[in-house]
């Protein structure tokens, strides 16, 4: 059985490189986010966790029947050994990280819009062109921004409707309605400019207004910043100037 174990610690060594070439990727910017990265790699994770299950079990059970039949012969070896390729193969592949639908996107929870939407935009980025994408890759930093945010404003709380509107239905609609424009037409001009060119401006729009609606999320800290700044250096501004004097008058003592 040593041939038959070292198989399944191969298959369990490539399926942990998987998983970690699935967290670089996600890391180099193959993900629009870190969001989206993390279900990603979340998924792969249980991915793996099924196919070590898989695995083993089907080493415990190839070394039991062995066992009650005094030995599987290398061609039962060989069979176990493609029964666990093929079994750890098909759980690495399926099943796949399911796409959000549009409909999916404007959940009420606006902490799981966030990685939804990211997984949705990086399904639509093919069909774009390349300077939408580097728009929807930034819109992609500033959504992990968000949702770093949105961990201290309840789901019901205005900000928080506009950006389940924002993002759950402004952003996603635009891209779509893109997407329905015959490619030939989607750089043709007409009225001075192009679906193309439409939907880049639109992408600004919304990109500019997720700053601004981070800048104002974070305003609160940021003045809570600012006045125990104040207030450390009015309590011990003075005090910290203290030591010096006293030290410099020390030197001249002595």
């Amino acid at each position: 059985m040593t041939n038959l174990t070292s198989q399944s610690d191969n298959i369990i060594r490539e399926a942990g490189r998987s998983l970690v070439d699935q967290r670089a990727g996600g890391r180099r910017g193959n993900s629009v986010g870190r969001a989206s990265a993390t279900m990603k790699l979340a998924h792969t994770g249980r991915k793996l966790r099924n196919v070590v299950l898989a695995v083993g079990a089907i080493v415990v059970g190839a070394a039991v029947l062995g066992t009650v039949i005094g030995g599987l012969g290398p061609m039962g070896l060989l069979a176990v050994g493609a029964l666990a390729v093929g079994a750890a193969g098909m759980l690495l592949k399926y099943p796949a990280l399911k796409v959000p639908a549009l409909a999916d996107l404007n959940t009420p929870d606006v902490r799981h819009l966030v990685g939804r939407t990211e997984l949705w935009l990086e399904a639509q980025r093919p069909a774009l062109p390349p300077p939408a994408v580097k728009l929807v890759n930034a819109i992609g930093g500033q959504l992990d921004e968000l949702q770093f945010q949105l961990q201290q404003v309840d789901s019901m709380h205005p900000t928080a409707v506009q950006i389940r509107k924002l993002v759950g239905e402004d952003l996603p609609a635009m891209i779509d309605g893109f997407r329905r424009i015959p490619e030939r037409l989607r750089h043709e001009e007409a009225r001075g400019t192009t679906p193309a060119r439409q939907l880049e401006e639109g992408l600004t729009v919304i990109g500019r207004e997720i700053d601004a609606i981070n800048r104002h999320l974070a305003q609160g800290s940021l003045d809570d910043l600012a006045i125990r700044t104040r207030y450390l250096d009015y309590k011990y501004g003075d005090a910290t100037e203290l030591p010096t004097a006293a030290l410099a008058d020390t030197g001249k003592d002595i």
